[in-house]
């Protein structure tokens, strides 16, 4: 799959650079974008080699690799990158390597060893931030900043569940309850244990906009608890997996606990059914949309698999008339732009008092016209460009049609073509008919959509309006109207005078089709634990 750390050390950067550049076979410009991106970096290596161990991958055929490309370039379609295009047979044989490595891993590591390789991996993160921020901003398209601040959450995840894997409650930990039994004169009879165990081989199947902290929100606690893993990254931003992956085998952890699968777009489904319809894998966890989340839980039902689904999301942020209003619009700015608002937590409908519905559109406004938008490697640039053209379109079409239902548009609107095909200016529109597609339907892109509001209860039932139930925020002083609201909003995860709300330590996930289980926290590992009952007759 990867080739060992000792064999890049013995190449020189330019010459590994010009390595990787001689398997691009179509084309200068493929040659040319991909030898950019190596020498952007202090270790070109992270970037891997990417051969299946055992072969299988003709180097000079191009139909065995794809390209990842930059979607901040003023093509919108500049390679950075090229990848082994991994399918179906590949995804089963990754499985059983991982099958292979479980008994290792989960019964012959102890815990504090694979804390130990967990907290070496997360040095190794924390050691070559730069070089994954810049893959990651040149396969995602988010500003270098952003893409600083995820590789430390990435690596926050690693951290914790390096700590919590010799806590009590993790595998090989469990409980001792009371006995009911009792002999014949009586006294208590044997004893009840409750066992925690490692799930076992786990698939894991990640999203292109957190392109590393997706990957350790999983896989942390599937290794701290035992299971082995077999990780599907976006084929959009494989590139920072390869890296993440790069640096776990030199972390020491093992071959086939931590398996790679590099499919694109044809063949991720091919991949995922392979995952799911595999009786050796035991867990699905999955961050995507809604629909494939449905379709993944259709096709582990036959092999009645654990699953950790976080879905789709179209957050709620409610301003009351005794908000401080600046807060809020931080709160706003904090939500709703980062990462050009491709986030599953992202505020998409703004519910505002109509009191105070003016100035706040008015100061979020005067913000909004201070973001710098641009290729996200380029230095003062806040806000980077959506994922894909097809994107652009989509936020077009449904910023018109609410404009054509009554929305004004007091800032943005309208693409910014001379940047580049995926770029979407941040936008701001009032007066939205909450039958607006842009209402009903999660956004995924930096417009601001706002409907007044006059009562509480109005606020609440129109932020409860929706299927989906992962993230809402709300901003006001009122102590108590904190404690009803947070109680009557129909979400997993609840900010109050907050917009940004993600930590390795707070259980992360959503209710009604948001999804299923929680990641982060102490109740992260769980997803990833059997409970297994004993009683001992001694």
């Amino acid at each position: 799959m990867l080739l060992s750390p000792r064999y890049y050390k013995r190449r020189s950067t330019t010459t590994l650079v010009c390595c990787l550049a001689s398997k691009m076979t179509d084309g200068n410009s493929a040659v040319t974008a991909f030898s950019t991106l190596a020498s952007m970096l202090s270790d070109p290596s992270l970037l891997g080699d990417h051969r299946v161990r055992g072969g299988g991958a003709d180097e000079r055929d191009a139909s065995s690799f794809f390209d990842v490309v930059d979607p901040g370039s003023s093509s919108g379609r500049d390679v950075v990158g090229r990848v082994r295009r991994m399918g179906r047979e590949d995804a089963r044989l990754a499985i059983d390597r991982a099958n292979a490595a479980l008994a290792g891993w989960r019964d012959g590591t102890t815990a504090s060893r694979r804390a130990g390789l967990l907290s070496r991996w997360s040095s190794l993160v924390q050691e070559n931030s730069e070089d994954i921020a810049r893959i990651m901003t040149m396969e995602s398209g988010k500003p270098l900043h952003e893409s600083r601040g995820e590789v430390a959450y990435g690596a926050s995840f690693l951290d914790y569940y390096a700590a919590e894997a010799v806590r009590a409650n993790s595998a090989g930990g469990g409980t001792v309850c009371p006995t009911p039994f009792a002999t014949g004169g009586g006294a208590p009879r044997g004893r009840i244990l409750a066992m925690n165990e490692a799930v076992g081989v786990c698939g894991i199947i990640t999203p292109w906009n957190f392109p590393i902290a997706m990957i350790t929100r999983k896989a942390g606690p599937a290794l701290a608890a035992g299971c082995t893993i077999v990780l599907k990254p976006s084929e959009l931003t494989p590139l920072t997996a390869v890296a993440l992956s790069v640096l776990a085998e030199r972390a020491g952890i093992p071959d086939g606990v931590f398996e790679l699968v590099t499919a694109d777009g044809a063949s991720t489904r091919d991949v995922g059914e392979e995952m799911c319809e595999n009786s050796i894998v035991r867990k699905i966890s999955f961050t995507g949309s809604t629909p494939v989340g449905k379709l993944l839980m259709r096709m582990s039902s036959e092999t009645v698999k654990r699953l950790s689904l976080e879905l789709g999301g179209n957050a709620a942020f409610i301003v009351f008339e005794d908000a401080d209003i600046d807060l809020a619009v931080d709160g706003a700015m904090a939500s709703k732009f980062r990462n050009a608002g491709q986030t599953c937590v992202c505020a998409d409908r703004f519910v505002v008092h109509k009191s105070v519905e003016e100035e706040f559109v008015v100061k979020l406004a005067n913000k909004v016209s201070q973001l710098n938008v641009g290729h996200g490697t380029k230095d003062g640039v806040t806000m980077g460009p959506v994922i894909s053209a097809s994107q652009v379109k989509i936020l077009k079409e449904k910023v018109d049609a609410a404009i054509s239902e009554g929305a004004t548009c007091v800032i943005g609107g309208s693409p910014l073509a001379e940047l580049g095909p995926n770029f979407f200016p941040p936008t701001i529109l009032m007066s939205v008919n909450p039958c607006s597609l842009i209402w009903h339907a999660e956004t995924f892109g930096p417009v601001v959509a706002v409907k007044t509001f006059d009562t509480e209860e109005e606020a609440i039932s129109l932020a409860n309006d929706t299927r989906t139930g992962l993230a809402s925020y709300f901003f006001t002083k009122d102590m108590s109207r904190i404690f009803r609201v947070s109680s009557a909003l129909e979400n997993g995860i609840v900010g109050v005078n907050e917009g940004i709300i993600s930590s390795a330590s707070a259980p992360f996930g959503g209710v009604k089709e948001s999804g299923l289980g929680r990641e982060g926290s102490a109740a992260g590992i769980n997803e990833y634990l059997e409970t297994k009952y004993v009683f001992l007759n001694a």
